[in-house]
């Protein structure tokens, strides 16, 4: 059995070993390529780090109790300790630096890594001074022992995130933030990936090259792919990931982890589908949609007002064909007030509002004709906080009477002429936020002293249209829906009623010369593609608005779908195809049969006096997900016992990835009497070129066949 002093000297020639292996990882870096069985040395690197922790805290002990080094065989096991403390911080430094090599970066590793050296190589020093007399050798035990805590917490940091220690103790109140000013990916989507995935993906620690702290992290993705592509499930690694089963190791967060509610998994999933926004406000999300709903309940309440609710009958007595009064959200005290009809506006009913003037945070009088109105009742609003009075025509030397409301935020005086004295009193409204003044008849000298009076304010003057050419908007298509049996009205209207608007109804481009000119509603008899734009001088044209409308008139009696759509984009089945709904511009709506495997085989029977001679295929497009016009399209008709080939198309492929869209391919069928229709549509076998996945096989997504 060897003696403690033959092990001691083992051990000391041993730490020359891990500090010249350390200087080797620290010069070269990643430079040296590290074979597999290595790699796993580097893993064991949390696993080692207990041993030297405990066993230095120990022989630090022999330091400090008086006279107990005096004692041969006690010393000489206070020796042991440190020294088997200091080999094991070697051995765990040496993995900490191979570890290093794998997923981690940043200043967070950078200190953990270093101090985690110096307190290797101060541990060497002591134990080579600790029988010498030297005045500095206990201070020196104190730096180590404030290494040791450093370096453990700067490890917690980088394995279970920011703060781990200090966690329990700090405060969990959370900010509030209000509706109004909510953003759907920094208020809803960033909190869940902070409090469940940042730990792996951030600073110091990136997993998979993935890192999640900041949004260029989460743009550019990872080594396995994009973080997320809008309404794209299947390419989006975060939804992927968080929906493989508990017990697969690429299910995110991993099974030691805290995992996603419900509801987180609904939100990332909702934010993904809406088009994953960085920037977009709650507010701009469509109303009807899941993530808004989910939005409303978590921001509703985020602003509580303090004061009384009015007493109900005074509300609704407020309320009238011209006049609407309403809480702010559903059971909330405060008021928002609008006018609507100039023709049944009454100056006097202004004076109504002394019952609930204490409740009215939302003041809207836009459009009324206020020239000569006395507006003395707005100083009363002590809790007013956004008034509207754009082309009012009121009189400027009115808004003295704002200057009391200490809670407004939000003023708008676009299209009312004002003067350099009246923009005095608008300084004085300390606590504005937002002022609007377009076409307010400011010159900019006035512009710029307002400007610097109200440096807080965002202050919107509006376009400055001098020697620029602006493009008008897309003229709006209105359709009472897009399926139809005999005909539907089509109405496209412009917000500039000088605007000419021309149109086509066969998807070409609309110009200004021999397009047809829109005077008034059309009623469409035919599935058609409808495309409009809106012309006007010293206007640049504006963008096409484009919308489809299809016809369907005849059901069929019988249908046999022979070949099945990918498990998930199945919808219905065949009834999909003849449901008469038309299906969301979101392959994912549960409205599409989705093939990529195989190509769509349809046979379809008829009574033979209701035959069709024409079809149309209802497509959805979106090459960013791979989801291309077919790669061939083919119609047989079958009539006195025998098949006919009528279409056997190779359709025009993308040359670019567009936005996401519909698409009606239409064919006629002929006169012939038909008794039954075999429709067979081929997805692309390979994306072409240009595209990212240029190989990979494409997909075809049908919602409708229509029949006429």
């Amino acid at each position: 059995m060897l003696k403690i002093s033959k092990i001691i000297s083992l051990l000391e020639n041993a730490l020359f070993a891990w500090l010249g292996l350390a200087f080797i990882f620290i010069i070269a870096g990643s430079g040296i390529l590290l074979p597999d069985w290595l790699q796993l040395v580097g893993r064991t690197h949390p696993l080692l780090l207990h041993f030297p922790i405990v066993l230095l805290l120990l022989g630090l002990i022999f330091f400090w109790i008086p006279g107990i080094r005096d004692k041969k065989e006690i010393r000489e096991i206070g020796d042991l300790s440190f020294l088997t403390g200091i080999n094991f911080a070697g051995l765990t430094v040496v993995a900490g630096l191979i570890l290093a090599q794998e997923e981690y970066e940043g200043d967070a590793l950078f200190w953990h890594q270093w101090v985690g050296i110096g307190i290797f190589v101060l541990s060497v020093v002591i134990y080579f001074l600790r029988d010498k007399s030297f005045r500095a050798l206990k201070p020196l035990t104190l730096a180590l022992v404030a290494g040791i805590f450093i370096t453990g917490h700067l490890g917690a940091n980088l394995t279970h995130g920011e703060d781990f220690l200090l966690a329990p103790i700090k405060s969990d109140e959370v900010e509030l933030v209000a509706m109004s000013e909510a953003e759907i990916f920094r208020d809803m989507v960033q909190p869940i990936l902070e409090a469940k995935c940042q730990s792996c993906h951030k600073e110091g620690k990136i997993k998979g090259e993935l890192r999640m702290d900041h949004l260029e992290g989460l743009k550019k993705g990872g080594k396995s792919g994009p973080f997320v592509v809008a309404e794209d499930f299947e390419n989006s690694m975060l939804i992927q990931r968080i929906n493989l089963p508990g017990d697969d190791k690429k299910h995110m967060p991993p099974k030691n982890k805290p995992q996603l509610t419900d509801e987180e998994i609904e939100i990332l999933m909702e934010w993904v589908a809406s088009g994953a926004s960085f920037e977009q406000k709650v507010e701009e999300a469509d109303p009807k949609s899941e993530l808004f709903q989910l939005a409303s309940f978590k921001f509703n309440s985020a602003k509580a007002y303090t004061f009384d609710p009015a007493d109900p009958d005074d509300v609704e007595e407020l309320n009238n064909f011209f006049r609407k009064v309403q809480p702010i959200y559903p059971e909330s005290p405060a008021l928002v007030v609008s006018y609507f009809g100039i023709s049944a506006f009454d100056p006097a009913s202004l004076n109504d509002f002394k019952k609930v003037k204490k409740q009215i945070v939302k003041l809207n009088l836009n459009k009324m004709p206020l020239a000569g109105v006395d507006l003395k009742f707005l100083s009363e609003l002590s809790n007013l906080e956004e008034l509207q009075l754009n082309f009012t025509d009121f009189d400027p030397k009115q808004i003295k009477n704002l200057i009391a409301l200490e809670n407004l935020r939000s003023l708008a005086l676009s299209g009312n002429q004002l003067e350099a004295e009246n923009m005095e009193d608008i300084a004085k409204i300390n606590n504005l936020q937002r002022l609007y003044l377009w076409q307010s008849g400011l010159d900019d000298t006035t512009k710029e002293k307002l400007e610097k009076a109200l440096p807080k304010t965002k202050i919107d003057f509006g376009y400055d249209g001098r020697g620029v050419i602006y493009a008008l908007n897309s003229p709006k298509i209105e359709l009472e829906k897009v399926l139809f049996k005999d005909s539907i009205e089509l109405i496209i209207s412009h917000p500039i009623k000088t605007a000419e608007i021309r149109y086509t109804l066969d998807g070409s481009d609309p110009d200004s010369i021999s397009s047809p000119v829109f005077k008034g509603p059309i009623w469409l008899k035919n599935t058609e593609k409808i495309k409009a734009k809106s012309f006007a001088p010293d206007w640049k044209s504006s963008e096409n608005a484009e919308a489809v409308v299809m016809k369907s008139s005849i059901i069929p009696t019988e249908f046999i779908l022979k070949t099945q759509p990918n498990e998930k984009y199945k919808a219905q089945g065949g009834v999909t195809l003849f449901d008469q709904v038309k299906g969301k511009t979101n392959h994912t709506s549960g409205e599409w049969l989705g093939y990529q495997d195989q190509p769509l085989d349809l046979e379809i029977g008829f009574e033979k006096e209701k035959a069709p001679k024409e079809i149309a295929l209802s497509f959805f497009l979106n090459e960013g997900s791979h989801i291309f016009p077919p790669a061939k399209i083919e119609i047989w008709t079958f009539s006195e016992g025998k098949w006919k080939s009528v279409i056997n198309q190779i359709p025009i492929q993308s040359e670019k990835a567009l936005e996401s869209r519909p698409e009606v391919f239409e064919y006629s069928l002929g006169v012939n009497p038909i008794e039954k229709i075999r429709v067979k549509i081929s997805p692309l076998s390979k994306l072409p070129k240009w595209h990212p996945s240029a190989g990979s096989k494409g997909w075809i997504f049908i919602d409708e066949i229509l029949l006429n």
